[in-house]
């Protein structure tokens, strides 16, 4: 039974963001509501099957809290995309992170939309959009891998430099579990509001051509409530969040508290993610400077959260930050 069956409609995905959604981040957010599916953030797989696999594995890395969790991968080699698919799918990947037997992944994400221009350059991600050839190999190679085990799913955009349906009516052809369109293009990054309508044109067309594939939407969900909303408009049959949680960690809850919580309440919950962080993070696998993004969604809205956000975003330890958040 694949991760995708019997989910509520519509469910709800925290989307992968690079250096946020950790393993930290992710229990922070199963803690306070969970979404119905997580994913890691995107690892590389050229980098996973090389001598740099060790310092990689911080992508992948998970509890059994964090759970349905989809891995996404992304890179330029169908050959590493099979391996990495076939060591997911097999427990491999799970047995070196030294969780329990049983406890793995819930399936394996392509990241076909990443716009950044280092990697677009390199002719992976949203640069697949251009390359069909590529992007089919990598599709064909990680269903290999995969061998039926674990769902196969692609997060893109609505196009390259236009909307470009073609895309969508090629990916809708592979026989895919799930497809996530963010409704933007590579060229309009996030600097335009996300276009719902096309995202609904594409849940039409997969209506037509792969009805079996599940189409999650993605861009500008501020909450649960509006989630709802967009669903009910484009018919979309999941609603991913991903700035959205940067205003509210129950963004998930049907009914938020985090309006109501206290600077001490929003301060205890900062301190516990520095615990876990160090916990976590032991041989400093991560610097001290990511937990400066986390400053604002929880030190904010109360008298003297600016000044107590500039102290903590000046800590050189998560010593230095626990002493700072327990003097108040």
């Amino acid at each position: 039974m694949s991760v995708y069956d019997g989910l509520p409609k519509p469910f709800f995905v925290l989307a992968p963001l690079d250096d946020v959604t950790d393993t930290v981040f992710r229990r922070v957010i199963a803690g306070c509501a969970k979404p119905d599916l997580f994913f890691t953030e995107f690892v590389n797989v050229d980098g996973l099957q090389s001598p740099g696999r060790p310092r990689l594995l911080k992508k992948l890395r998970f509890t059994a809290n964090e759970q349905p969790l989809i891995a996404q991968i992304w890179g330029k080699e169908p050959d590493n995309f099979y391996k990495t698919a076939q060591q997911i799918a097999d427990g491999t990947f799970a047995k070196e992170l030294g969780l329990p037997e049983g406890v793995n992944f819930a399936g394996v994400d392509l990241n076909m939309g990443c716009p950044d221009k280092t990697v677009v350059k390199n002719g992976v991600c949203s640069a697949l959009m251009e390359d069909r050839e590529l992007a089919e190999r990598i599709i064909d190679a990680t269903s290999k891998g995969l061998d039926g085990r674990l769902p196969l799913s692609v997060k893109t955009r609505t196009g390259f430099s236009e909307v470009d349906l073609t895309w969508h009516k090629f990916l809708l052809g592979k026989n895919l579990s799930a497809l996530t369109i963010h409704g933007r293009t590579k060229q309009q990054m996030s600097k335009v509001p996300a276009e719902w309508d096309v995202i609904r044109q594409i849940r039409e067309l997969r209506d037509q051509i792969a009805p079996q594939t599940l189409i999650i939407g993605n861009g500008d969900v501020q909450d649960r409530l509006q989630g709802q909303s967009l669903h009910q408009q484009s018919g979309v049959d999941g609603i991913m969040i991903g700035r959205g949680i940067f205003h509210d960690p129950f963004v998930f809850a049907k009914d938020s508290p985090w309006a109501n919580y206290t600077p001490e309440q929003r301060i205890a919950l900062y301190k516990k993610h520095v615990e876990l962080f160090a916990e976590t993070w032991q041989n400093r696998e991560r610097p001290i400077h990511t937990l400066n993004k986390f400053c604002k969604i929880y030190i904010n809205h109360f008298d003297g959260a600016k000044e107590l956000r500039e102290k903590l975003m000046q800590a050189t330890s998560t010593d230095e930050l626990l002493k700072e958040l327990s003097s108040h």
